[in-house]
Order: C-alpha cells, then sequence, then structure tokens
C-alpha cells in the first residue's frame, strides 16, 4: 500500500508561516512558503533553516499571496530550489508586488539589527522564472499518479485551495487530500463564496478564528458607519491599518457606496498605499472573479474603487504631510497589523488624539502593534517613541478576510455530498493560535463526529 507523508514544518501553533511538505509517489511537494510575522521571534525564525533539505522539493504550490505564505520563497529559491512553483494568475501576479514591497521592509529590519537582510530584490527576481500558473477548476497533473484541481477559497484575489488526487502504486483507487490555505470570511462583499470541500479523504484547513466568531455582514456595515460618523463628527481622523490586498480593496468598495448613499460626510479619504493601488488595478483586471452583486454593479457604470475625495497618496512626503491637514479626514493605510509600511506613522502622530480613531479590521498577531492596541495597551512604543493612546481604538472582527468559528465548522460539514463527512478520515487544524486551533479541533470532533487534531511542528505524519 503507497504512504504518503505529511510534514507541517512551519504553520502550527501560530497563524502565520505556512509551510507544509507533502511526501508521495516518490515527489516532494510543499504547499505554501510563508514568513512567520508579528511574534518577537519571528525575525530570527525566518532566518532558520526549513525543516527539509531545499534541492530535493519537487513542486511549489502557493494558496494566495499574503506575505505569511509567500514571504520566504526567495529564500527558498537562494538555498537551492530548482522545480516549479504554481498558483492561480492572479496570486502570481500580487505575489510580486508582495515581494518586492517585502524587501524594503527587510532591508530596514536588517538595518535596525546590523544583520544582513533576508534576501534582497535581486533574490526575488530569481523567483519567477519558476513560476507557472493553473487556472480555477483545472485538473492539472503534476507528475504520473498526482494530479491537482484549484477550488475557489473565497479570501483574496485568486486565492485557491489546492485539492490532490494520489493514485496508489498499483493505479487503482486514490487518496484525496484538500490543503485550505486561509478561507474566506463569505459572503464577501466582492469575492464568490468559498467552495464546498467535496469527497476528500484529507483536510489540511486553517483557524485563525477557530474559538470565536465574527459580526455578520449588515451589522458589521453598521458598525462601520457609526465609527466613520463619530469619529467625523467629533472632528477627528480616522485611521485604519488595512492590508494591501482584499482588505483595502473591500474598503474602498465599502466607502464607495457609503459616500454615493450619502450615509456618511463626504470628506478627504487618503489611500495611503502605493502597493495597495496597484493591488486594486490587479483586482480592476479580474472582475470575472468578483460575485454576481459586484459584477453587476461593475456593469450598471460604478467604478467600485473610486468616490469624490479619494486621493492615491504616492510619495512618503505626500504621506506625512496628510497628517497635519486641518480638519477631519478618512486615512486607509498597510499595514494591517501595524508592523511596518506607512501606518505606523500615522498611528504615531494620531494615538495620542481623543477626536480620533484607530480602526483594526482584522487579525492582530501576537507581539504586532495591532495587537498591543486591540489587547487595550495606554502606552506603546513606534520607532524608539514612547507614545501614550488616547484615540478610540475599535476593532471590527467582521472585515476580517478570514471565516469564523462557526463557518469554519459548516464549512468542513460540507465534505462528502454536504450531508455527511463522505470519506474525510482527517482533519489536521493548522494556521491558528493553540487555544483556536484546539478549539476548532475539538468542536469538530464533537459537533461532525470527524478526527480532527492538532499537528506537531516538523513531525511526520503517515496518510494511508
Amino acid at each position: 500500500m503507497n504512504s504518503n507523508k505529511l510534514t507541517f514544518c512551519t504553520g502550527v501553533g501560530t497563524v502565520t508561516g505556512a509551510n507544509f511538505l507533502l511526501e508521495t509517489n516518490g515527489k516532494k511537494i510543499l504547499v505554501d512558503c510563508g514568513m512567520v510575522q508579528g511574534e518577537r521571534v519571528a525575525q530570527q525564525q525566518n532566518f532558520e533553516a526549513f525543516g527539509y533539505d531545499v534541492s530535493t522539493i519537487d513542486y511549489l504550490f502557493i494558496t494566495h499571496a499574503h506575505l505569511d505564505h509567500v514571504g520566504r520563497i526567495p529564500k527558498l529559491v537562494k538555498e537551492g530550489f530548482k522545480g516549479a512553483i504554481y498558483s492561480t494568475p492572479q496570486t502570481r501576479d500580487l505575489a510580486e508586488l508582495v515581494l518586492n514591497d517585502a524587501v524594503t521592509i527587510l532591508a530596514n529590519e536588517a538595518k535596525q539589527n546590523g544583520i544582513a537582510p533576508l534576501y534582497v530584490a535581486s533574490d526575488v527576481a530569481q523567483v519567477f522564472p519558476f513560476w507557472k500558473t493553473i487556472e480555477y477548476h483545472a485538473n492539472f497533473e503534476v507528475a504520473p499518479g498526482i494530479s491537482v484541481f484549484l477550488k475557489d477559497a473565497g479570501h483574496v484575489l485568486g486565492s485557491s485551495m489546492f485539492e490532490f488526487t494520489i493514485k496508489n502504486e498499483t493505479g487503482e483507487g486514490n487518496e484525496k487530500i484538500l490543503f485550505t490555505g486561509d478561507l474566506g470570511n463569505s459572503p464577501a462583499p466582492l469575492l464568490k463564496d468559498t467552495e464546498p470541500v467535496g469527497d476528500v479523504d484529507y483536510l489540511i484547513m486553517e483557524s485563525v478564528y477557530g474559538d470565536r466568531n465574527h459580526e455578520d455582514r449588515e451589522t458589521r456595515l453598521e458598525e462601520f458607519t457609526k465609527i466613520i460618523n463619530d469619529t467625523l463628527a467629533r472632528g477627528g481622523t480616522l485611521v485604519i491599518p488595512a492590508f494591501s490586498i482584499d482588505r483595502s480593496q473591500v474598503l474602498l468598495y465599502e466607502l464607495n457606496n457609503l459616500v454615493r448613499d450619502k450615509k456618511i460626510p463626504s470628506v478627504p479619504v487618503f489611500f495611503d498605499s502605493p502597493m495597495g493601488e496597484k493591488a486594486t488595478d490587479i483586482y480592476k483586471n479580474s472582475t470575472e472573479l468578483f460575485n454576481e452583486s459586484a459584477q453587476k454593479q461593475i456593469k450598471s457604470g460604478d467604478d467600485l474603487f473610486s468616490f469624490p475625495h479619494l486621493t492615491f497618496v504616492e510619495s512618503s512626503r505626500e504621506s506625512a504631510g496628510i497628517d497635519h491637514l486641518n480638519g477631519a479626514k478618512i486615512i486607509l493605510a498597510g499595514s494591517g497589523m501595524s508592523v511596518g509600511g506607512r501606518v505606523i506613522g500615522h498611528e504615531q502622530h494620531f494615538l495620542g488624539d481623543s477626536k480620533s480613531t484607530i480602526l483594526l479590521v482584522g487579525y492582530q498577531s501576537a507581539g504586532s502593534l495591532g495587537r498591543e492596541l486591540a489587547d487595550g495597551n495606554k502606552k506603546v512604543s513606534i520607532h524608539g517613541e514612547q507614545v501614550v493612546v488616547n484615540a478610540h481604538i475599535v476593532t471590527l472582527y467582521g472585515y476580517s478576510a478570514h471565516k469564523d468559528g462557526d463557518h469554519l465548522v459548516e464549512f468542513v460539514a460540507t465534505a462528502g455530498d454536504g450531508k455527511g463527512k463522505g470519506n474525510l478520515k482527517k482533519v489536521f487544524v493548522v494556521m491558528g493560535e493553540p487555544g483556536a486551533s484546539l478549539h476548532l479541533a475539538q468542536r469538530l470532533n464533537d459537533e461532525l463526529n470527524v478526527k480532527a487534531m492538532v499537528p506537531e511542528r516538523l513531525k511526520e505524519y503517515e496518510i494511508e
């Protein structure tokens, strides 16, 4: 009988750093190669050796373009990877933006710590000759006896789940293994819903919000509108740290609709993210992946990502200048967890202002400035300066691009024909803080009678 092995190299016990190894039919397949983020020891972990011989890896499949899923690919190539990299076309294009942006962040970190950066621009350039693209719903033969089918994860543009079909040594029968990557918070404003699990044998799934639930979409929009109006009525500035990919596009879309429907005043809105602006262009070129409602709005003539008094901020000098403009305003800037990017400067300026609001719209990793603010710290350190927190700090988890606990359970319930677990033998719960992963695994065991577990890092798991 053919024995397949799974190793969870990083991405267990933590939300970031997804990197999983599947060994089957004489081939070694990686799913994702992400950067560990947020934690104080993250930088050290990213410099550590991979838990495998890089030169022996045959293929790398990338679920989506966030840094915690693509951020160590240049390191992988620099250390000897010679295989093929596969993703959707949109993931490939967005990953190029993300990795080139990471070069600047890594250079700044390295300078502060007196070390060489993890990689430089020339290392990033070496990645893309290896990169090939696959469309959704295409059956692709990876190697003899191994094929893959891409499903829409609904998380960000181009995000995919990889369903590997492994034929046994006799060529009769097979095993199906599904890697989810990150799962979208469906129904989403722009993207299509996450597709069902289907009839698979093994499932490797995320658990970022495995122990909690979000506001529903209607409640979230009501709260977002109230936060905006309350801040502007005080004459304050609303600062929103947001990921450049998807979160920014969703927020621009919702701001567009609120301004159009006169539910908020038409005040200056600054989109201070050059990478986010480029990502928005990629979104505009892939509207066929949007949901029916968004496509209908586009056909009516509405530019989803543009409205009066919206300014795309280009230079860092312009970025610094908008802090000193008088009057109420909204600033949308990266990064989403306040671990770098231009939003840090805006937070440093406005955290002391009791009229202003910092709105956190997604998961804040342990050790990040965003997490310190979400936890209610009254004083934080920014660029070596102790900053007193007087601003209103508000968190809206409903803007997360991740499924919450109830929806993760509902997702697993779509295994088989959607009425039972089908052939599902085991679920490996990954990409979550320990409490969230364990809570989700327990719920899957208790509520769906599915064997679910949180794997150990670097331990090999045989699947028959």
